[in-house]
């Protein structure tokens, strides 16, 4: 009788992540978000199962790159027509789309296989602080590189039995709740 635990359904459960990638330098960044994506921080990573998880990066155009790269890196692009080639500085693609250097800077980390994509469908960049829907589905955050659990508050609601998800959703019918009741008082005519 073997007396091994298998693989359960909780040590593949995917978790999301935030990073902030303010003045971090962006290959140590993408380093660590490929990590992430291929699932190798888990216990239970094989290279031939999708395990990883999710990354949620915010204020990407605020990431670094160490030495003269701001001037020479350049991104090249082919339309697979003769004379095709398109070829996007740095400087001005950070301006026009700073989310796709962090992403194309993670694809050159991952491995070239048939899972890359769907590795990278679970890559989330934004390029302001505001991380849009996918902020209530956070549950570790980056500070300084390293990988940690949730903060107090969040441990909290973890123990309360509140999921991120229930709690936006509960906010969210507490403010219809309210509009509605507004909306009936203005009908009516009484004061606000």
């Amino acid at each position: 009788m073997s007396q091994s635990v298998g693989n359960t359904a909780l040590a593949y459960a995917r978790v999301w992540h935030k990073v902030d990638a303010s003045d971090r330098v962006l290959g140590k960044l993408a380093e660590r978000i490929a990590i992430v994506l291929m699932g190798k921080h888990k216990p239970i990573y094989d290279k031939s199962l999708d395990c990883g998880d999710y990354v949620v990066v915010s204020n990407a155009t605020k990431v670094k790159v160490s030495g003269l790269k701001e001037k020479q890196l350049v991104y090249r692009k082919h339309s697979m027509y003769p004379g095709g080639l398109k070829e996007t500085p740095y400087e001005r693609m950070m301006e026009t789309k700073p989310w796709h250097i962090i992403r194309h800077a993670v694809s050159g980390m991952l491995p070239k296989n048939k899972m890359r994509d769907r590795r990278l469908e679970r890559l989330k960049v934004f390029c302001g602080p505001r991380t849009g829907v996918y902020g209530a589905n956070v549950v570790k955050r980056w500070d300084d590189g390293t990988l940690k659990g949730p903060s107090a508050k969040e441990e909290e609601a973890w123990k309360a039995g509140v999921l991120p998800e229930v709690q936006r959703q509960v906010r969210f019918k507490e403010k219809e709740r309210e509009r509605i009741r507004f909306k009936a008082r203005a009908r009516a005519g009484l004061t606000i």
